[in-house]
This record gives structure tokens, sequence and C-alpha cells, in this order.
């Protein structure tokens, strides 16, 4: 007890909050969630493992809500904590494709019904103008990975040639051979984006190897 008569550790006597300023990386879970969402519905795009392109790919709704939505947002937000703008951009932004894509699949937003009756070309264009929206972003993030590193670039290549080959494919009626390719492209761009999102994961403190990216900041 102190001289005035109050205990040393005084309810009065509050400590100095902790700073907790260390934010984990959080690029691989925006990666994965990016690889996975992609890899299914390209798999259903592309017709593997007995899927048919004339169906719709319902199976990946669930997925672009959850993984490749809000996963993929609260990734980006973390980004922005972290100070990676460029990160921050293209995960908050690819979330919110995710999940806007993912109300055309739902009946109860009324995409589709809006388009019953002989309207359903409309409706592939109206998708299409989407996609070719998203195409012409990609190729702008693009343009900012020229100085990053190889796998960074090369995803967003083959993201830009994924959309542009489905926004294609739409405009022109659902051509089932471009949305094939389209297809196969997005397995390439999931299969990049796992590598990418596991070389950020894998480091020398809990790995016996890491993964190299291509460094061409220096080039």
């Amino acid at each position: 007890m102190a001289e005035n008569g109050h205990y040393d550790h005084d309810v009065s006597h509050i400590p100095p909050p902790l700073h907790m300023d260390r934010v984990a990386n959080p690029a691989p879970l925006g990666l994965f969630a990016i690889a996975l969402t992609t890899f299914v519905l390209s798999c259903h795009n592309a017709a593997l493992f007995g899927t048919s392109v004339a169906t719709p790919p319902n199976v990946a709704t669930g997925l672009a809500f959850f993984y490749g939505g809000l996963v993929l947002l609260l990734a980006g937000m973390w980004e922005f904590k972290a100070g990676n703008t460029f990160g921050a951009t293209a995960f908050s932004s690819y979330a919110a494709f995710w999940l806007s894509y993912a109300t055309i699949l739902i009946p109860g937003f009324g995409f589709q019904e809006a388009f019953v009756g002989g309207y359903e070309k409309d409706a592939l264009n109206t998708v299409a103008i989407f996609l070719l929206a998203w195409t012409l972003y990609t190729f702008i993030m693009w343009l900012g990975t020229l100085k990053a590193n190889i796998a960074l670039s090369a995803l967003f290549a083959f993201l830009t040639l994924t959309l542009a080959l489905l926004t294609i494919s739409d405009f022109m009626h659902a051509h089932a051979g471009l949305k094939k390719a389209g297809g196969f492209f997005g397995v390439i761009t999931s299969l990049i984006a796992w590598y990418m999102g596991l070389a950020g994961l894998l480091t020398h403190e809990n790995s016996y190897f890491t993964l190299p990216v291509g460094n061409l900041s220096k080039h």
C-alpha cells in the first residue's frame, strides 16, 4: 500500500494498451480463394470430369459467395491493413466479381427470369458485357504486374485471356468451343494462383524449401 492509502495496483492505474500492428500475410488466403473458385467453375466450362458446358454451373454458386466472395473480400481488407495497395485492390474487386456472378446464377435475384420467353440471347449478351468489363479491368491490373514477378504477371495474363474467351463465347451465343477454351485457360489460371499462394505460405521458418516466383523488380 502506498503512503496515500491506495494500493499500488489501483484500478485507476490503467496500463497503456498493447499495439498489435503486425498483420499476417493475407495473400495466400486470397490467392487460394481465387484458385479454388476459379478451378471449379473452369472445370465446368471446359467440360472436364464428365461435366457439360450446356448445364448451368450452379455448383460454383456457394463457392462464389463464401470463398471467392466473402473470404476474398476479407483478404482484401487485410491487404489494406498491411499497406499493399495492389493486393487490396485486386482481392476486393475480384471478391465483388464473384459475389455479383453468384447473383446471376441464383433465381431469387431475378436475372434469369427477366430473360424468359425468347430473350435468352439478350441474357447472353448482357453477361458478355459484364465479362467484357472485367476483362478490361483485369488487363489494367495486369499492367501493374510488369515489374512485380513472373508468376503474378502470368496470373493476370491468363486471367485476362480466360475472361476474354468467355466474353466472346457469350457474344457468339454460348459458343461451346470458345467456352471450353476459356475453361482450360481458367484451369491454368487457378494452378498459377495455387502456386503463388503456396509460394507465399512456405517460408524458411515453416518449410524445408520455398518456391520461386521470378522477381522482376531488378530488371
